[in-house]
């Protein structure tokens, strides 16, 4: 961090200080909001997937007369499969709750040719699905084995491309803060130049002084950046708590041992402004005569 009596060497350089520390704390309550975002949508999808690959559904399209027979069939086809742990046959009442968010409650099952659904439930060492629907067409013609992997797909796409979206964002936050903290040490170091030909008059060196102005902006950032993100924590914490009904829009937050990312934020931002500033006050200082 450099000399700490450097400090008083370089007078106080007035409103970049307000902004150096404004911009690290809005710009880790941004980080800390998309980095929640990120890790709700992944635990979301994960848990979606999980509980699609460990069910399947079988559906059963046969005339009224044949159905139940059917229906049979395949309950016997399963209870031989390796890898199924249990399987049953949905009732009507089940099945009217599947239909009733898309045709309304007055839906006449009995007076419909509705399918007959099978639900499936997979062991830990799962099912072969290929060799089931081989089986079922043998011996059940009228079923149909869905084992939700055009469910699961989009799903693992979807979280893979909003954690890209959220790491991504995290970089943008970090260039915009390098910046906004360059912009600020140009502005501080410039309003110095008459200070700065001083002490190089009375024998400092370049390299001292750019330690006077890299440690301030740092410690700054450090600061701006750990109260914006005991601010975003706060705010988090203060969000609905997580519901299956309300999505990740409900479970928006870090969840054990996530919130340790947010003890990361603060020296990351330390060490952007560092270099930044670092960066700023050698060219600065390289130029000036």
């Amino acid at each position: 961090m450099g000399d700490a009596q450097a400090d008083r060497c370089v007078p106080p350089t007035g409103f970049t200080a307000s902004l150096t520390l404004f911009s690290a704390a809005a710009m880790a309550f941004l980080a800390v909001f998309a980095l929640a975002l990120s890790l709700a949508t992944g635990r979301l999808a994960d848990r979606w997937g999980s509980e699609l690959a460990r069910s399947s559904t079988i559906r059963i399209s046969a005339p009224e007369g044949q159905l139940a027979a059917q229906t049979e069939a395949a309950l016997r086809v399963l209870e031989t499969t390796s890898g199924v742990a249990s399987a049953r046959a949905l009732g009507h009442d089940e099945q009217r709750d599947l239909l009733e968010p898309w045709f309304g409650p007055d839906l006449p099952l009995d007076t419909l040719p509705i399918p007959q659904l099978i639900e499936v439930v997979e062991a830990e060492d799962g099912f072969d699905p290929d060799g089931l629907r081989l089986r079922l067409a043998a011996e059940v013609p009228g079923a149909v084995l869905d084992d939700h992997t055009r469910w699961r797909r989009p799903l693992v796409e979807a979280a893979t491309r909003l954690r890209t979206l959220g790491l991504f964002s995290i970089l943008i936050i970090g260039g915009a803060t390098a910046a906004m903290i360059t912009l600020a040490a140009n502005a501080a170091l410039a309003a110095n130049a008459q200070v700065i030909s001083v002490l190089r008059l009375v024998g400092a060196r370049d390299r001292y002084i750019a330690q006077a102005f890299v440690r301030r902006f740092t410690l700054r950032a450090l600061i701006g950046a750990g109260v914006g993100v005991v601010i975003a924590a706060v705010a988090i914490l203060l969000l609905p708590a997580a519901q299956d009904a309300g999505g990740f829009l409900t479970g928006l937050g870090f969840q054990g041992l996530q919130w340790l990312w947010l003890f990361v934020i603060p020296p990351l931002a330390a060490a952007v402004a560092f270099a930044a500033t670092q960066a700023a006050a050698v060219k600065t200082l390289k130029d000036m005569p």
